[in-house]
This record gives structure tokens, sequence and C-alpha cells, in this order.
């Protein structure tokens, strides 16, 4: 198919952080988690990720100015790959994406990136996708992209086993049904929240925004593998979503503060007791945890959540998020920013 001027496309996607996570696959080829996660999509730190067909015979992938390499490059061509094979097309691609947020450095830059290049791609390539349907092309890219399709608060559906992977779900009596298509199962899907009743923020400490010294990708498996812990948080879990979903429901955002940080430092201690084990938290960790301790003591609503890495963030309501951030800053010496819920994955010609 000849290449015309209309197959391109740009669009812009923001980070979204778990409040209840996603912390382990039971199918990697799938990108299928073993539990579901519920997320808030930030205003903060948009990916913007343009596509373009072109003739040539590989594809050009360029990340922040500089052009990919390695497994960086690897993941986009790959997720192309998917991409054509759905639309029935064979062009190449050139690929320039640009982070506003450090990548590596747990603080969901995978998640933007990859929602914008579902959408940017799918668009080029001429696919109609809905955003259900996004929303599961993109989770093959990054499994938290997924939630990164929608703006303010969404829920991502592990769906069932259908036979994959090794884990701890895997010797019967799981949680799952087998399906011969696992993939339709697992996508994600807004939740509906009274935003302006429960009036919230996140806090960001960037504490360290250079890479990981151990992946998520190798986290997760060595976690899953090999901590006796994993298991037990997996099933608590649930039960976090679950009452997560009505908290929200109701505007509690004291409740969902309360369920975020359980769910967050269960996660941390699995990873502890992995073999051999992997520690995010830093010093300057336990530092905020300390400050947002004694703001509840001080009367202020504050939860902390914590992905793979160090940097922490805090929940918090809007009214509340300078007195947040500057206790925050206080105590860690660090650069801090407010955030508020942002939008979904949008094409360029779309965003307001």
């Amino acid at each position: 198919m000849p290449v015309d001027v209309s197959d391109a496309a740009t669009a812009v996607a923001h980070p979204n952080i778990a409040l209840v996570k996603y912390w382990g696959k039971r199918d990697e080829r799938l990108v299928l988690p073993y539990t579901d996660s519920l997320s808030m999509t930030l205003d903060v730190f948009p990916t913007t990720t343009s596509v373009r067909l072109t003739a040539a015979e590989a594809d050009e992938v360029t990340l922040d100015g500089r052009p990919a390499q390695g497994e960086a490059l690897r993941r986009v061509t790959d997720f192309l790959d998917l991409v054509r094979q759905r639309a029935g097309r064979a062009e190449r691609a050139l690929v320039d994406s640009r982070n506003t947020v450090p990548t590596g450095a747990g603080l969901a830059s995978s998640a933007s990136g990859f929602a914008a290049l579902a959408v940017a791609s799918a668009t080029a390539y001429g696919l109609r996708l809905d955003a259900r349907d996004l929303s599961r092309l993109a989770r093959r890219g990054s499994g938290s992209a997924a939630r990164s399709i929608y703006g303010g608060f969404a829920v991502w559906h592990a769906g069932v086993a259908g036979g994959q992977g090794g884990g701890p779900y895997d010797q019967g009596g799981g949680p799952y049904d087998s399906d011969p298509d696992p993939d339709l199962a697992s996508y994600a899907e807004p939740v509906p929240v009274p935003v302006e009743e429960l009036d919230p923020a996140l806090v960001i400490a960037l504490l360290d925004t250079g890479p990981k010294s151990v992946s998520s990708r190798e986290a997760m498996r060595r976690t899953v593998a090999t901590s006796p812990l994993y298991r037990g948080w997996a099933d608590s879990s649930r039960t976090d979503l679950a009452e997560m979903r009505r908290a929200l429901l109701r505007g509690d955002l004291d409740a969902v503060g309360e369920i975020a940080e359980r769910n967050a430092l269960g996660m941390h201690a699995t990873m502890l007791a992995a073999r051999p084990a992997v520690r995010y938290l830093s010093p300057a960790t336990l530092t905020v945890l300390d400050a947002v301790q004694q703001l509840r003591r001080d009367g202020v609503s504050a939860h902390a959540t914590i992905d793979a890495g160090p940097n922490t963030k805090v929940l918090c309501r809007s009214s509340d998020a300078d007195r947040v951030a500057d206790a925050v800053r206080a105590a860690a010496s660090c650069q801090v920013l407010v955030a508020r819920c942002g939008p979904g994955a949008l094409l360029h010609s779309e965003v307001r």
C-alpha cells in the first residue's frame, strides 16, 4: 500500500499512578497481570508521540531527541509489529516520542509513552478502535499504559488466566477461569468518581530521577518467583480494590488514602522478601513517610504511595496540597510538584 501524507498522527498521554498496584504478570507475552489495579491519571508529565508511515525498510524511533537503541527500540518495534498485524499493513514507521517525565525512575513514563504510541500508531495505520480496544492495545506495550488511555480514575481488569504463565495462582483454586482468548478480558475502563467532592491531589517527591538499578520487569519476575509474601499480598489486593472502589464512589478520600498506603507498602514488603531482595525504598523515602505520618498527627489527610522506585507520592486534598508539599520539601530537601486529575490519551488535534 503506498504511503499517504495522511498516514501520520500525533498523540498526547499522561502518566497514571496506581492506588491499588499492579505487580506481577501471569503472561508476559500478552502482558496479563495477576491482580486488578486502580489508578489516577495525572495532569503533569505528558508524553507526546508522533507516528508517520514511511517507505523505508526499517522503523526509525527517536526518544527524547536521540535514536532509540537496544531494549527501548525493540519494545517499540514489537509494538508496531502488533499494530501492523491488526491493520493488515506492512509499512515501516518514523516514531518520535518526547517525555517530560524522567524515564525509568518509577514515575510511569512507560504508561504515558505506550498510551500515546497506541493512539498515534492506531490512527496512522488506519485502525478504528474504541477506548477499550485502545486500552487492550496499549497494555501490550506496558501494562500500566492500559489505564493511561483514560482520564481521572481507571480500573484495569486482570481478566482470566487462560492457562498461561507460572506463578501463585497456577496450582488451582485461584481467582481466574479458563478462557480461549484471555487477551479480550484484560482491559481498563474508567471509574465514575465524584472528583469535585473527592478533591484529590498527588504531591510528588522527586527523590531520585535516575534509572532504577533493577528494572520493574525483572523485579516483578523475581518477586513472583521467590517471595513467600507475594500470594498473600495478591489476595489482599483484591480486597483492597473492592474497598477502594466503594471509597471512591462515596467520595471518602481518607479511606482511599489508607487503602492506597497499605497496598503500596505491602507490595514493597513482597519485594523485600524476594530472593535476592529488591529494595527500591531509600533513606529519603522513609523520611517522606515519616513526614506523612506527622502530617496525619497534625490533622491533615495525607497518605503515601510508592511505585517501582524511591520517589514518593502523597495523596491529599487539593486544599491541603501546598501544606503537604512544604512539609515534604522541608523533610527531604527535594524537588516537589503537585498533580491533580488529568485527561486521557488524545490525538494532538483533540487536545484543548
